[in-house]
């Protein structure tokens, strides 16, 4: 298994368990812990054990676990907190809203009448075939 580790990440301190936290779920692969400052009660952070920037440099090996463990976790999340629906979000890039380059994902517990806002802006004027011709050259 893939352990990389960058002394200034954050995150990586996070997962080491050099800086306490309030985990609630570590597997081989992931540690979940309590958001620090949570959009809504039950909003956690899903850490890789390994240091990879974002998705496309996290190992094939930490992908085929990330799903059952982010299954996992949020059936907790909803079954403990009753909570009404619940958000996956997962940012790459600083343009996308990442703002620690380590891999995670948020897992976000929705209740019927939160604040939390997650709105895509307007439709965008595009030739949808030409752009899935383009992107299908690329596999």
């Amino acid at each position: 298994m893939d352990r990389k580790k960058d002394d200034n990440c954050i995150f990586c301190k996070l997962v080491s368990g050099e800086i306490p936290m309030n985990t609630i779920y570590e597997d081989d692969y992931f540690k979940v812990i309590m958001d620090l400052s949570p959009a809504t009660k039950g909003h956690c952070i899903m850490l890789a054990k390994t240091h990879a920037a974002n998705l496309y440099e996290l190992p094939d090996e930490y992908c085929s676990h990330l799903i059952p463990a982010a299954k996992k976790c949020s059936a907790v999340l909803q079954e403990v907190l009753h909570c009404d629906g619940l958000n996956l979000l997962q940012n790459n890039g600083e343009t996308a809203g990442q703002t620690v380059f380590h891999f995670h994902m948020h897992l976000i517990p929705r209740y019927q009448g939160d604040s939390v806002t997650m709105k895509f802006g307007d439709p965008v004027d595009v030739d949808i075939a030409a752009v899935a011709e383009e992107l299908r050259k690329g596999f």
